[in-house]
């Protein structure tokens, strides 16, 4: 077996409990399923990658003349216009 480090984890009592009563309903140790459910946690993200943000970008020429230089609340308004915002 490899090396192994002990460490102090805090968990909510109920998840303690549910936990206890699944390693005793399947003969394992509550170790057995902190580090089934890490493995399984640690092998989804490998899976998964990187989270990427699609492009979303459009043709267009900038801002309107009535949205240029103007503040947040300004554009927020001009957004919202007619929008119920």
């Amino acid at each position: 077996m490899g090396s192994h480090m002990k460490t102090t984890v805090e968990l909510s009592d109920a998840l303690l409990v549910e936990v206890r009563t699944i390693a005793a309903r399947e003969g394992v140790t509550v170790r057995t399923l902190i580090e089934q459910g890490l493995r399984q946690t640690l092998n989804q993200r490998k899976q998964h990658g990187r989270f990427r943000l699609r492009k979303a970008t459009f043709k267009g020429r900038g801002l309107s003349a009535a949205a240029r230089g103007v503040g947040w609340e300004h554009l927020r308004a001009l957004t919202y216009a007619g929008r119920g915002g």
